[in-house]
């Protein structure tokens, strides 16, 4: 899969896919099930090469899914806005990755355990060794798919406008306002006894 639009922003490599997949939380889905599109948001998690992604059995995308329907999954980090001297100008500044290919529905139990494992630890690193795991019951109500990165393709913009050489007289304040992910501070359920871990104050997502 060749990117035909700006194709310098493009990436194929598997580390820039990867970071970008890695760092994400969340990511839409889009396929054609019983002649309607579809595009819905899902939690995932990379292992290696596979996408593990993670629904209920009675989700009509999910049950498309996992009978192998050819889908297109894509995950968008926003890293800021591109605040340009004229409108046509304006962007943002992002990383993107793309995948397609075909679901496969999880049937294994030990693989369906270690991929909702990675699932979990993928928004809090460390977290399925804390908690109790899923039972019996529970892993019947809950359907994952697995997608192939093998085609799978990277796209990101960085730096300052590109404006128009005439424009750079414009007396107008342009550059780029970089924008993060905020953690706040924990709010614990109002029936927790447990004290609070470290790991909540000191957690965060990507470079910042």
């Amino acid at each position: 899969m060749r990117l035909s639009r700006h194709p310098e922003r493009a990436a194929y490599d598997r580390a820039t896919i990867d970071a970008i997949l890695d760092e994400g939380l969340v990511g839409h889905v889009g396929l054609e099930s019983a002649g309607q599109p579809y595009v819905l948001p899902m939690l995932y998690a990379r292992d290696g090469d596979q996408l593990y992604l993670h629904g209920s059995p009675v989700s009509r995308l999910l049950g498309a899914l996992s009978e192998g329907v050819r889908i297109c999954f894509t995950v968008t980090l926003l890293d800021g806005l591109v605040l340009a001297r004229s409108a046509f100008r304006h962007s943002l500044n992002y990383r993107s990755v793309v995948v397609l290919g075909a679901g496969r529905a999880v049937r294994d139990r030990h693989e369906k355990l270690d991929a909702l494992r990675a699932i979990v630890d993928h928004a809090f690193p460390g977290r399925s060794d804390l908690v109790r795991g899923p039972s019996e019951p529970e892993l019947k109500v809950t359907e994952v798919v697995a997608l192939d990165l093998e085609h799978a393709s990277a796209k990101a913009r960085t730096g300052p406008p590109a404006d128009k050489p005439g424009d750079y007289a414009i007396a107008v304040w342009a550059g780029e306002l970089p924008l993060g992910l905020l953690v706040c501070a924990p709010i614990p359920d109002s029936r927790c006894s447990a004290p609070e871990p470290p790991e909540l104050r000191s957690y965060r997502r990507g470079a910042a």
